[in-house]
Order: structure tokens, then C-alpha cells, then sequence
């Protein structure tokens, strides 16, 4: 969903939503902002008016798919800050 390519090389994500979002030099701040946005979008959030983190502990099928999908990758990029093998590798889902 939120995958990682490259394009004229130039690094993207799959997903143009990302893709359009301003970047602001601050680490895994795309993929943070579209989580953001997916999570208020979402049903959960819009019409039963829980709080984000209830939503995600949740489990129940009213957030969709795609936002855990942006999660994950979240979480593999704020993790990949702090593995110092990846000052060699690069980070993981950050551009």
C-alpha cells in the first residue's frame, strides 16, 4: 500500500496521496501525516467520535486496512532511527 519505488530517481511512494504531501525534513513526517489523515477519515473517528488511539487498540473493522498498512510502516521508520545498522542501510519507508 505505502510501499517504496523509484521513479526517474527520484524515491516515491506507491500511494500519490503520500507522494503530494510536503515534505518537511523531519523524520518519517510524510508517512506520519498520512496516518493522521486516514485515522480522522476514517468511520471510526467521524462517526462513532472515539479518540485515535481507541480506534487502532480497537480492532473492530471501522478503520480500514490501508491505515494499519501506513502504521506499520510508520513504526518500521521510527524504529530504523534508532538501529544504527541502518546509518548504513538508510532508513526504512522514509524519503
Amino acid at each position: 500500500m505505502a510501499g517504496i519505488t523509484a521513479h526517474s530517481q527520484t524515491l516515491q511512494y506507491e500511494d500519490d496521496e503520500i507522494n503530494e504531501m510536503k515534505k518537511t525534513g523531519i523524520s518519517c513526517d510524510r508517512l506520519r501525516q498520512a496516518l493522521k489523515k486516514c485515522i480522522k477519515n476514517s468511520h471510526c473517528v467521524q462517526v462513532d467520535a472515539r479518540s485515535a488511539k481507541d480506534c487502532i487498540d480497537a480492532h473492530d473493522g471501522t478503520v480500514p486496512d490501508k491505515c494499519f498498512a501506513i502504521l506499520q510502516n510508520f513504526t518500521d521508520c521510527k524504529r530504523s532511527l534508532v538501529d544504527m545498522r541502518s546509518r548504513f542501510r538508510g532508513r526504512k519507508g522514509d524519503i
